[in-house]
């Protein structure tokens, strides 16, 4: 490993880093290979940054984009200075100054030789980490010579409703942060003094695990400095408001099972406590016969599968409106019958919600219990519809009335098993329960079931793709349902 000796100019990205972890900074220059590729949900969120970035800049239309290479730093300081004296709104503007380098989303030009700095977020509300991130980049080009009048975040308006074409200035907020940009500025050379002699440190800093591992972002190196923790341990404490975790770690307590009986602990906890020391499912009788008594036949299993966009795509929905594309339904007619299967798996480019209620309401028995996982998802997308399509406000209030939520006995550890690691998600509860996954499913998880139909149903697919695809989704989603019917058996066998 050959470990940086000079002083390297520091990216705003870099910059960001450093502020969350020393080890991830130290990194990020001298153990690249440490970096995990890119993941699907990842990359996601940067296209969509990007779509809404590119979007933004259609409140300028006259503006010039430094359109270099990503790795030609000098090109695209060269070509910055060249549009300066134009004083037309720049895109990507990239200069360095006293061991910093930035790139501005938009640098607009106000008054005598003045700009104002734009940041363009994908957020709907200003974030406490957006403050640095402008401060860093208001300092690098006030230190290169620009006069930075204010700045400004540039952030989805969460009140926005599409009717007809989104018109930019409608759908944006722009934020005046220039006062809280000002006082943080002050730190910055401070920091940037500091992140050097890290980065040109011998050897990675010895950071423990902690918060910072998840704030404000989730660190590319998460799973690597994570792998020295055994299976079921203190990280995965339920509900760990307190942070007992952290506590436990620093008394160099690993293992659920060796947490001290004198040390405090929730009741969710001692149980999981004594569950990891017995490697056996807790179970309490009684609150489960309860919880199944009060269920009753024909019992439906539901449910949907959603997409959003930040950009609405159709009229009458809000940045990021949950819009559901699919569900499954399976139905149990008399206890001991087999389940008879009924779904819905939106087809073209049009708004879905008016197929997926028409065919739900077809689909819905006049009577009997509605078993989800996670209910208040399925019960919220059926009210949102309802609104767009009034004429099934009574059947949904009526419909809604009859849910009952799956994930309530395992949420209140009236059964909890060892290897559900903490968790009451039916992706570990069905295993734990039921020795059964979607392991062997190409889809395997609900954020990518709604990236691969927005895929092959907005984006340039095959025909033979589309179709794949969408058989991978009905296998996804139809496990969904049967997998609550095999977990209500297991639930029935423990009592």
């Amino acid at each position: 490993m050959n470990v940086m000796s000079r002083s390297p100019n520091i990216s705003k990205s870099k910059f960001l880093q450093g502020l969350q972890c020393p080890k991830l900074i130290w990194s990020s220059y001298n153990a690249k290979h440490l970096f995990p590729e890119v993941d699907d949900a990842l990359q996601a969120v940067f296209d969509q940054g990007h779509d809404v970035g590119s979007f933004a800049k259609k409140m300028f239309p006259d503006g010039v984009e430094i359109d270099t290479d990503p790795t030609d730093f000098e090109g695209a300081i060269e070509l910055t200075r060249k549009h300066i004296p134009s004083r037309r709104p720049i895109f990507e503007a990239t200069l360095s100054a006293n061991g910093g380098y930035a790139r501005a989303d938009i640098l607009n030009p106000v008054g005598e030789g003045e700009w104002d700095l734009i940041e363009v977020k994908s957020t709907t509300s200003l974030k406490d980490v957006h403050i640095p991130d402008l401060a860093f980049q208001s300092w690098v080009f006030t230190k290169a010579g620009i006069k930075i009048r204010r700045c400004f975040l540039c952030h989805i308006n969460n009140k926005f409703v599409r009717h007809g074409e989104v018109d930019p200035k409608e759908f944006f907020t722009l934020r005046d942060v220039t006062a809280q940009v000002s006082a943080y500025s002050g730190e910055i050379e401070e920091h940037l003094s500091d992140m050097g002699k890290t980065i040109r440190a011998a050897n990675c800093p010895d950071i423990q695990i902690g918060k910072q591992c998840d704030s404000p972002y989730t660190c590319a190196l998460h799973d690597h400095c994570w792998s020295f923790l055994p299976a079921q341990n203190i990280t995965e404490l339920y509900d760990d408001k307190k942070g007992r975790r952290w506590d436990l770690l620093k008394r160099g307590v690993l293992k659920i099972a060796e947490i001290p009986t004198d040390y405090p602990l929730s009741p969710k906890q001692l149980i999981q406590r004594k569950m990891a020391q017995s490697s056996i499912p807790h179970v309490e009788r009684t609150k489960i016969q309860t919880f199944l008594k009060n269920l009753e036949y024909p019992l439906h299993f539901l449910d949907f599968e959603t997409f959003q966009t930040a950009i609405p795509i159709f009229d009458g929905t809000k940045p990021y409106e949950q819009i559901p594309f699919q569900f499954s339904l399976h139905i149990v007619h008399k206890a001991g019958t087999k389940p008879e299967h009924r779904e819905f798996l939106a087809d073209g480019r049009n708004d879905p919600r008016a197929g997926f209620m028409r065919q739900l309401k077809s689909s819905i028995e006049p009577s009997g219990s509605i078993v989800a996982f996670n209910a208040p998802f399925e019960k919220s997308r059926m009210k949102e519809c309802a609104e767009l399509l009034p004429e099934y406000k009574s059947w949904v209030s009526e419909v809604n009335q009859r849910v009952v939520d799956l994930l309530n006995p395992f949420k209140a550890f009236s059964f909890y098993h060892p290897d559900q690691c903490g968790s009451a998600s039916m992706k570990l509860v069905l295993p734990a329960l039921t020795g059964k996954d979607y392991s062997k499913l190409e889809i395997q998880e609900g954020g990518a079931a709604s990236r691969e139909f927005v895929r092959v149903t907005f984006g340039d697919v095959t025909e033979s793709e589309r179709k794949r695809v969408r058989k991978a989704l009905e296998l996804y989603c139809g496990q969904d349902t049967e997998g609550m019917v095999w977990i209500l058996d297991a639930l029935r066998g423990v009592c």
